[in-house]
């Protein structure tokens, strides 16, 4: 049991740092880029992309719409992020709605390495520190248009969008073609994420039916 805490407590305060991609660290001491575009989910579709930096070397990872859900009242979707680690592929499934511009976690869901799958509520985020702040949905509004390009990667040509941060940070090369980010190529001073891989018909990896992570902190 201490052993599964510990991945939990690596796994939840290095990876819930949604919206930077939530994949910081992934119980495998990995910082991710951020997971950033122009958001227009479809159930089912997703993308792998390869993540490099300079620090952390290449890692897969994959970004697909599982499901959809209304929440509170709204409508939201649920986006399953898996990178695989030492520990087993390590997955966070969040369910996402939006709030005006920008994108806001209403539930929440982990499943690290090869352990039984929980449900962290919100409240409990806030009390771990971890409190989710809304996410852009539309990096273009905090970008300038660079122009259009065609873009070769692992998955194929595509005919893009060039945008630049306006702080000069990062690059988007984004598409109407890739789901649920539309992102095809990013980069930025110490990573990159590039597409290798367009997923259809996308299932979860979640297996079972999570426990609430309250409930399993009580158990002996």
């Amino acid at each position: 049991m201490k052993r599964f805490w510990n991945v939990v407590v690596l796994f939840v305060l290095g990876v819930i740092a949604f919206p930077q991609v939530g994949m910081a660290q992934m119980g495998m001491g990995m910082k991710g880029p951020s997971m950033r575009g122009v958001w227009k989910p479809a159930v089912g579709s997703g993308a792998a992309y390869q993540m490099e930096s300079k620090r952390e070397g290449k890692r897969e990872m994959e970004v697909a719409i599982v499901g959809a859900e209304t929440s509170e009242g709204k409508p939201g979707h649920w986006m399953e992020m898996v990178v695989q680690s030492e520990e087993g592929p390590m997955v966070m499934r969040t369910l996402l709605a939006m709030d005006g511009k920008e994108l806001r976690t209403l539930r929440m869901v982990v499943q690290p390495g090869n352990e039984e799958p929980m449900e962290i509520s919100m409240e409990m985020m806030g009390m771990m520190g971890q409190q989710q702040k809304p996410q852009k949905s539309d990096v273009r509004d905090e970008a300038e248009r660079v122009g259009t390009e065609t873009i070769t990667t692992p998955a194929g040509t595509f005919e893009c969008e060039h945008w630049r941060a306006k702080d000069k940070s990062a690059d988007f090369w984004v598409t109407d073609k890739v789901s649920p980010w539309g992102m095809v190529k990013m980069t930025s001073k110490d990573e990159t994420m590039t597409l290798v891989r367009v997923i259809s018909n996308a299932k979860t990896k979640i297996r079972g039916t999570p426990r609430k992570m309250e409930d399993m902190m009580r158990r002996p």
